[in-house]
């Protein structure tokens, strides 16, 4: 990949221009890059106190008893969202939802498991054992090329 930059007294704004002869992985992660910077925050609370989570923290954030929980490296936080505004949040490149109730850190994920009839169990790298729901197997083997 070759980098060009131009100093232009003239240009107010930075702009980015990728010429390529084809979209791969390698342009789609650096326009990814380039946006991430626009997501928006999320902010967990433990313990009386509220913390921004980092989205690279998070190993999932899912609905349980009328409330929302984030899983992280440092524990769990509880959420003032509901799951889809969640959901809204998070870079759709790097979460998928597993379940009504679910969203996962593909990043985070050790293995996904798909010997169970009719479901994929997902082991991610804390230890947590988790389960896409059969609504969502279709849209989870399509994003793993099964």
């Amino acid at each position: 990949m070759q980098v060009e930059i131009k100093i232009d007294a003239s240009c107010s704004e930075p702009k980015v221009i990728i010429l390529t002869d084809t979209m791969t992985e390698e342009v789609n992660a650096i326009v990814q890059k380039l946006s991430d910077r626009n997501l928006p925050i999320i902010s967990g609370t433990k313990d009386g106190k509220t913390k921004i989570l980092e989205q690279d923290e998070l190993f999932r954030i899912y609905a349980g008893g009328g409330k929302v929980f984030a899983e992280t490296n440092y524990g769990e936080y509880l959420l003032r969202l509901r799951l889809y505004e969640a959901e809204d949040r998070l870079n759709p490149a790097q979460f998928v939802r597993i379940s009504n109730s679910e969203i996962i850190n593909l990043k985070k994920v050790k293995n996904f498991d798909l010997s169970f009839v009719g479901t994929i169990s997902v082991e991610m790298a804390n230890g947590t054992t988790t389960y896409v729901s059969r609504r969502y197997v279709a849209k989870i083997k399509k994003l793993l090329g099964l």
